[in-house]
């Protein structure tokens, strides 16, 4: 059984403070991105999904690493990450999706943080007892996949190695430093057909991913609500496959 783990969220660094005390703002910083009407197809799936019981469970691990000291202006540091993936391409939902490493919940999981913990173990090999679980943000429906996925915000200072363990589920994983998220170069709004331009949603363009749909929301309602966020162009839009053909056009470490 995956025990019980508590939420600490006083045990974060300074630099991480204003996403924690403000990460009950998440949900809302990226629903106000979207279009009223599209907002009401969202909101009326997720009703629809409680009314009839369907979906499952699931969790996800936003982990943020870097030193517990900040500058002295207070910003991020620039040392400091995010662990992502790149899902396999053979798997059924998502499948070469860049996302936070996560999963369905277990009948034996005590909660969406020991879901969470135990999901980025499986697929990353991360030693979970270096990490310090800070908060849960609002349980979200994902109607694509049928999920009701709860992220779980969580810190440490050093997290140890990272890697691809079953090449059958998860292709890439990587650490990526905070500042690619925040660097207005980088980022776009992606939509998928059949929608139309109006199902646009924040993306950020890396040299080994594509970052998009809903862990690209949340990423970018993040910066938000912690002031990390830097004027970038929201109109440069992309149809998702114009968007994916160009990953991998510059190598090395993202900017």
């Amino acid at each position: 059984m995956s025990a019980a783990v508590s939420l600490t969220p006083d045990v974060g660094p300074a630099w991480l403070r204003p996403l924690v005390d403000n990460v009950g703002r998440v949900p809302d910083a990226y629903r106000r991105r979207l279009p009223a009407d599209v907002l009401a197809l969202v909101t009326a799936a997720k009703a629809t999904a409680n009314l009839r019981g369907d979906g499952r469970d699931a969790a996800v691990l936003v982990l943020f690493s870097g030193p517990e000291s900040a500058p002295v202006d207070g910003a991020v540091p620039d040392e400091a990450d995010l662990l992502l993936t790149v899902r396999a391409s053979t798997l059924r939902h998502h499948a070469g999706q860049a996302a936070f490493p996560g999963g369905a919940c277990d009948p034996d999981d005590d909660g969406p943080v020991a879901t969470a913990l135990r999901e980025a173990h499986e697929e990353t090999g991360i030693d979970t007892s270096r990490l310090r679980p800070l908060a849960t943000m609002e349980r979200t429906f994902i109607a694509p996949s049928g999920f009701h996925v709860v992220p779980v915000l969580a810190y440490s200072p050093d997290p140890g190695p990272v890697a691809v363990v079953n090449e059958a589920e998860t292709a890439v994983v990587a650490r990526v430093p905070v500042r690619a998220f925040i660097n207005p170069a980088n980022r776009l709004m992606v939509y998928r057909r059949p929608h139309s331009r109006r199902f646009a949603g924040p993306a950020f363009l890396l040299n080994e991913m594509l970052v998009w749909g809903f862990t690209g929301q949340v990423i970018s309602a993040m910066l938000d609500v912690a002031g990390w966020a830097q004027p970038w162009d929201t109109g440069n839009v992309l149809e998702l496959d114009a968007a994916m053909a160009l990953v991998g056009d510059e190598g090395g470490t993202p900017r």
